[in-house]
């Protein structure tokens, strides 16, 4: 694109980074992300405004290779481990061209990634990556190296990084850019620290420069031929004996130490069976076979640990929000949680312990919120509960909310938990959401049983004509 009176584009991707559209695109997108603001303060609401007031100024400082980006906000938040993970969050300025960037740099670097890495691409998601692990126990791979980086994102050497751009992409503008955000710098307690190594983890251009740096270790472990899975930096390798499973580790912590200067984390980095291990937040239970398919997963209980635990912060008595608010939180929440979770097995264990357990601290939450027997009574009668139901009732004052929650069950029932307060029915949802996981895993394999069959047709022709030329 031109603009009167402004330089024109050096490049014809350049020239996509900069157009109306794209950046359109990207503030649109950092909008819905939200995130916390940077060291300038702007939200990410606000992100189509300030483009529309700052767009002019961007495009030019880019195509002249004037631009700056402000150095990003350290911001500590914690893992499920109790320690803290390290995040930069930049402007909103430098979020809308990072994201720009992306926008025009996936159609490029896309083509060079590993068919086995699945994190931050394009219609790949970390379902796959767990199915494909399940695949390859059923496949008879019952060892399993975890691979554990030791703070990946603040590690990448820069070096490195930018040759492994270059080989991809020649486009110097947009190599400037690269370059300038990974210098950029990060505040933290109010000073300016350089940042000679790392990529802040926080910004729209992290996931994808992360699956540009391991793709060089992608490409060695298909070289070598080995089963593997990456998401991110979570990779899992899969072999058929302990031994080769010691081996393939030993190999997998030389290449990523010696040839990428990556720190790999001896005391998390196991070689173990695949029975027991863990992936993504799942913990495989069976290995599976080849004739019944894969095997069982379920979600770590440290996971589930942290639902529930987040569930008991939304219900607690003392929030003063209204039911309704507190009823949202709790859809909002769990819906996120089982549509990832959904392809484990954990049916029996939401209708027998964690469904009775969320209704009661609702219920429990409802007669704190409602406070006095006359606002209990009325709050009862507008959910449709009979008259002489509520006559029955006793205790209408008891401050012991845990057992008045448990004698709520015959005023305020399961079914009127969701059709008059909102609550969404979990259980039929996570049974559909399985069957639909299970219905497309028999999709996949049939697939791949119609390519091997098509393939062993294909070698046994190639062999009677070879035979028959032979007899010629």
């Amino acid at each position: 694109m031109t603009r009167e009176g402004m330089t024109v584009p050096n490049t014809s991707l350049c020239e996509k980074l900069v157009s109306d559209d794209n950046l359109t695109r990207a503030a649109k997108k950092v909008r819905v992300n939200n995130g916390a603001p940077g060291i300038d303060g702007i939200l990410a609401e606000d992100a189509l405004v300030y483009l529309l007031k700052n767009q002019e100024r961007i495009v030019s400082e880019i195509i002249t290779r004037k631009y700056r980006p402000s150095p990003v906000k350290r911001v500590e938040i914690p893992k499920d481990n109790g320690k803290k993970r390290l995040l930069g969050i930049p402007t909103v300025r430098d979020r809308i061209v990072q994201q720009a960037m992306v926008q025009v740099l996936t159609p490029v670097f896309e083509p060079t990634f590993s068919d086995f890495s699945f994190g931050y691409r394009p219609n790949r998601s970390a379902e796959d990556a767990v199915r494909l692990a399940q695949t390859y126990m059923s496949e008879g791979y019952d060892h399993v190296v975890d691979l554990d980086l030791s703070k990946f994102f603040d590690t990448v050497d820069h070096d490195i990084l930018m040759g492994l751009v270059d080989k991809d992409m020649g486009d110097k503008d947009i190599r400037r850019l690269i370059f300038v955000f990974l210098k950029a710098g990060v505040v933290e307690g109010g000073k300016l620290e350089k940042t000679e190594l790392g990529v802040p983890q926080g910004g729209p251009l992290s996931p994808l420069l992360a699956n540009v740096y391991l793709t060089p270790f992608d490409k060695e472990m298909e070289k070598r031929g080995l089963r593997f899975v990456r998401y991110a930096d979570d990779a899992s390798i899969y072999t058929k004996s302990d031994y080769a499973a010691v081996r393939v580790m030993k190999n997998a912590t030389k290449y990523l130490e010696g040839k990428l200067k990556l720190t790999v984390n001896v005391e998390k980095t196991e070689a173990r069976k695949a029975i027991g291990s863990c992936f993504l937040g799942f913990n495989f239970i069976t290995l599976g076979n080849k004739e019944e398919g894969r095997g069982v997963c379920r979600p770590r209980g440290e996971r589930i640990e942290s639902l529930k635990a987040k569930l008991k912060g939304i219900t607690k008595r003392n929030r003063g929000v209204s039911v309704q608010q507190v009823i949202k939180e709790i859809n909002e929440t769990m819906l996120g949680w089982l549509a990832y979770y959904a392809r484990g097995k954990i049916l029996f264990w939401l209708i027998k312990e964690l469904l009775p357990w969320l209704r009661r601290r609702i219920r429990q939450y409802m007669w704190k919120v409602w406070k006095t027997a006359k606002s209990r009574k009325h709050h009862l009668r507008k959910a449709g509960v009979g008259e002489r139901r509520i006559k029955q009732g006793t205790g209408w004052s008891s401050r012991s909310y845990w057992k008045m929650a448990s004698a709520m069950n015959g005023f305020i029932t399961n079914i009127m938990l969701e059709e008059h307060f909102g609550l969404r029915d979990f259980e039929n949802i996570l049974r559909e959401w399985h069957m639909k996981r299970m219905e497309r895993d028999y999709e996949l394999d049939f697939n791949d049983y119609l390519v091997r069959q098509y393939e062993e047709e294909q070698e046994a022709r190639l062999l009677m004509d070879a035979h028959q030329c032979v007899n010629w």
